[in-house]
């Protein structure tokens, strides 16, 4: 087709399941900032008035886990309990210690899971992330940052954004609609929040890519209410937003969630690893788009399978691109770790606003030769 749409969606930081996703890389970091050999495969459900902490850890530090709770969920802006969420929450915490089957695997340098992962890269963006999922969450770090700062102080934690890019041949050449939900204080009418929403939020973010969007496209709270925000309304839990923590549905999404789960579990550290070498190779100008795809088995040092596809754009032979990628990065295990120095307290950052295409990840490093 020379002309099509396609849409991607993102979540503030607020919303319910990446209050999750942030609760477990807290966890995860708090451990690797005294204890880099952790291993940590933690799962957090969010619901009204209580946290449940799941999953197991190995690790030769203590975490105050109550304590690290709540300091997130008030970060997050939860802090009022009429919401039916915040900071008093019960919590109940039920980690456990990690399976020595598994740990059989890992401690020979294997990988702590099976499964496989997908790294993705195209010319579309500076980020070199498709102009959807790029957009979408500009949007709600912007609805979050909106808030925050003051600048629409009756705004919620929680919300949502969606993107249509309209493309012709390929390229992506304007916004067709946004659809924004975000609660807010029930004192200011929706027709106000609607237009500052508009002027304040989504016109700056599309105007710093050169795209407009008439007020007239732009839905914002569908039913026209939203007031109570978080999961008192709406449950969380860690890993169900795989599809915007990657590429928008744009490109392959692996089997594994990331967040919560230490670099020895390769459902992250691979698609860290696979984002990487397909951000070079396009970096590099050996593609305008790449997908690298991994797998792995439990215990498995190096990966059973290494796959580089560029979907009719490469500028070079299959056998370049795959001798780039072997000097780029030593895609075992243990290669992956210490080649993007994964073993650090770098995680909860990356549980909102998408893991790829912000340059303080080592993962979205352009080498400076390969």
């Amino acid at each position: 087709m020379s002309v099509n749409i396609f849409t991607s969606e993102s979540v503030c930081a607020g919303h319910p399941d990446k209050i999750a996703d942030q609760i477990s890389d807290a966890v995860l970091d708090a451990i690797l900032a005294q204890d880099p050999l952790g291993r940590v495969a933690v799962e957090t459900a969010v619901g009204a008035g209580r946290v449940i902490l799941l999953g197991e850890i190995s690790t030769t530090t203590n975490i105050a886990f109550d304590q690290l709770v709540r300091a997130e969920i008030r970060r997050l802006g939860y802090t009022e309990p009429r919401w039916g969420f915040s900071d008093q929450a019960e919590i109940f915490n039920y980690i456990g210690h990690q399976s020595p089957e598994i740990a059989r695997g890992v401690d020979v340098g294997g990988a702590g899971d099976q499964g496989i992962m997908f790294g993705y890269a195209c010319r579309e963006t500076p980020q070199l992330l498709p102009m959807p999922i790029t957009l979408a969450h500009a949007l709600t770090r912007a609805l979050d940052d909106a808030r925050e700062s003051g600048r629409l102080p009756y705004l919620r934690p929680d919300g949502k954004a969606q993107v249509s890019v309209r493309y012709e041949r390929g390229r992506p050449v304007g916004v067709e609609q946004v659809t924004i939900a975000v609660p807010h204080d029930e004192a200011v009418p929706f027709a106000q929040v609607k237009r500052e929403v508009h002027a304040r939020v989504v016109t700056p973010v599309l105007e710093a890519h050169n795209f407009a969007l008439p007020a007239t496209a732009l839905v914002v709270n569908g039913t026209g209410v939203w007031h109570h925000p978080g999961p008192a309304t709406d449950a969380g839990l860690t890993g169900r937003k795989i599809v915007v923590d990657g590429y928008g549905g744009y490109a392959r999404v692996g089997g594994g969630a990331f967040s919560g789960k230490d670099p020895t579990k390769v459902d992250r550290s691979g698609a860290y690893a696979a984002r990487f070498i397909a951000k070079n190779l396009v970096a590099a100008g050996l593609a305008d788009r790449a997908e690298v795809s991994l797998a792995y088995f439990i215990g498995a040092r190096a990966p059973v399978a290494l796959e580089i596809e560029t979907f009719g754009t490469a500028q070079v032979a299959p056998a370049e691109l795959d001798a780039f990628a072997a000097r780029l990065l030593d895609t075992s295990v243990g290669g992956i770790i210490d080649g993007l120095d994964l073993r650090r307290p770098i995680y909860k950052a990356t549980a909102a606003y998408g893991h790829f295409g912000r340059s303080e990840f080592p993962w979205e490093h352009v080498a400076t030769a390969a």
